[in-house]
């Protein structure tokens, strides 16, 4: 991650889960569970970038059941 989140994420929403994560073999051979476990998922937060600027940006991730988000990624900024 090149950017810290500097406020809660809202507007969270599911994208997908189970097996229609193109992404659960991996998911699942990189943090374990099973594949119906995985979610991917989007919201909404304020980040801050390395050069120090903050931005209102939509965030997508991968979650599971005591795993945790893992591999959060910036998709667009808003506003």
């Amino acid at each position: 991650m090149n950017f810290d989140i500097i406020e809660e994420i809202i507007e969270i929403e599911i994208i997908s889960k189970g097996l229609g994560i193109r992404e659960v073999n991996r998911l699942k051979k990189n943090y374990g569970l099973g594949s119906g476990s995985w979610r991917k998922m989007k919201g909404i937060a304020r980040i801050r970038l390395l050069s120090g600027k903050i931005k209102l940006a939509e965030l997508h991730w991968y979650e599971a059941h005591g795993v945790g988000k893992k591999e959060i990624k910036r998709k667009k900024y808003l506003g």
